[in-house]
């Protein structure tokens, strides 16, 4: 242009694809992650009250922020969309940049953590090939692009993905009902349900940092109207899927970790395999022994499910930065055929690509990763602090205009009552981020590096922010 100014980048139009249903089952396969039922039960039978209080603090102000946001803002990019209008297109960024950082170093994680998971259905047969560098890293980088592939090629097909992980997560809850039950009654629980050990040790430090995780095991609810461009009556569809997902949601982590206990005494639970070893001890007890099997088949689908709606989800973030050209502008096009951010959905992948390789190269790059992927968590909280911040805020700027809007109940309250437990949650876990895990050696070094590398991070997304704002303003 004759002025300078950047072409604005040509996105296309987004199809209109997604339904409620489409959307519970985003919800249930973005949040419900089978493998929080086995992490649950570690606690024992106090983790059923830990469950319960996340639910109350956590769950339910964060579902009916998500509620309210997504039906007064219901544009594409979600959480990115409602900062910068609460706080403007700095914090909009900020926001922004930390939910799609965190989540691109959260992927290699989760992809080896499949890798491992899907040994199980094998067997023994199988398991060797957990210590293969090139069978992790060929598995995590063929599933990766998988899913990167059927994402391009419209959302309509990817949207399935995230199904059936949904169901296969059902599908653990449900099986776990008939096997738990059937082996209760015929060999009594595993583990001994009193009220006395209902009652969690609150005065053990390691309860409140089990508590904050188990808090945390019920995000998700924001990932959906991220693609509000692509969801059909937005302002209509994701509240009414919030109220039936969340049901589902917090009654399956619930019943789920109490059936788990049931097959695996307190104490015994492994933090990975817990859902096949459950599975198998059932299995040997009712004579059905390639349950095991079945349970990690399961625990691989819901999991990929997961994957496949956190990497549609977290597209779109980079999507509209660069529509609004903070990010470079090509991650704003839209696939001329497809109605899809194809350039930010490859991106995506290449970079996940490259700390995968980096993970398996060994040595010192390997370590590295390992202390970013460790430190960087605390950038996933960023973004829930200027959501639960945004709700009384532009409550108040309305003014009363709530035409369309699905409100938190209580009126003028509500926002500053629910807002305020969402922002003290997430303080927490904020808080408990910089206090050094048991047995560390250094823990002053520890503090210097969290705070370093979450510095780094926003470094990095500010040097892209001022260099796309100068071009914008030039």
């Amino acid at each position: 242009m004759s002025d300078g100014t950047p072409d604005k980048p040509t996105h296309g139009q987004l199809h209109r694809a997604l339904g409620v249903r489409d959307i519970v089952l985003i919800n249930i396969a973005a949040v419900l992650g089978v493998r929080w039922l086995s992490t649950a039960a570690q606690m024992g039978p106090a983790s059923i009250t830990l469950w319960l209080l996340a639910v109350l603090v956590f769950f339910i102000p964060c579902s009916l922020a998500v509620t309210e946001l997504s039906s007064r803002q219901p544009g594409e990019g979600g959480l990115y969309l409602w900062t910068k209008s609460a706080f403007g297109e700095f914090h909009g960024f900020i926001a922004g940049w930390a939910y799609w950082v965190n989540n691109v170093f959260y992927f290699p994680s989760l992809l080896m953590f499949l890798a491992g998971a899907f040994l199980y259905i094998g067997g023994e047969r199988w398991l060797p090939l957990g210590d293969s560098g090139f069978y992790n890293v060929m598995f995590a980088l063929v599933l990766i692009w998988i899913v990167i592939g059927v994402n391009i090629i419209g959302v309509e097909r990817a949207k399935w993905i995230a199904g059936m992980g949904a169901f296969a997560a059902i599908a653990v809850f449900v099986v776990l009902a008939i096997t738990g039950t059937w082996t209760w009654v015929a060999h009594g629980s595993a583990t001994q349900f009193t009220s006395a050990s209902l009652l969690p040790d609150v005065s053990n430090f390691a309860t409140l940092t089990f508590f904050a995780t188990m808090t945390f095991a019920f995000s998700g609810m924001e990932l959906a109207p991220a693609m509000a461009g692509e969801i059909k009556d937005p302002r209509r569809t994701i509240p009414r899927a919030i109220v039936i997902s969340g049901l589902i949601i917090a009654f399956v982590y619930i019943v789920g970790t109490s059936l788990v206990m049931v097959a695996v005494p307190e104490g015994q639970v492994n933090v990975i395999t817990g859902i096949p070893q459950a599975f198998a001890t059932i299995g040997e007890q009712i004579s059905l022994p390639w349950l095991g099997a079945v349970g990690a088949l399961l625990l691989v689908i819901s999991s990929t499910g997961g994957l496949g709606a956190w990497v549609t989800g977290v597209a779109r973030i980079p999507y509209v930065i660069g529509i609004d050209r903070y990010l470079p502008s090509a991650l704003g096009k839209t696939h001329p055929r497809f109605g899809t951010p194809h350039v930010s959905l490859i991106t995506q992948g290449v970079v996940v690509s490259l700390i995968i390789l980096a993970a398996s190269a060994g040595g010192t790059i390997q370590e590295a990763y390992i202390i970013l992927l460790d430190l960087s968590i605390i950038l996933y909280f960023i973004p829930f602090l200027y959501m639960f911040a945004a709700l009384p805020i532009l409550r108040r700027r309305a003014q009363g205009d709530n035409e369309g809007v699905t409100l938190v109940p209580f009126g003028a309250v509500g926002p500053w009552l629910f807002g305020g437990l969402g922002f003290a949650a997430t303080m927490l876990s904020v808080i408990l981020a910089f206090i050094p895990p048991e047995g560390t050696s250094n823990p002053g070094l520890f503090i210097i590096k969290i705070a370093v590398s979450t510095t780094l991070f926003v470094a990095v997304g500010l040097g892209f922010y001022w260099r796309g704002r100068s071009r914008y303003t030039a």
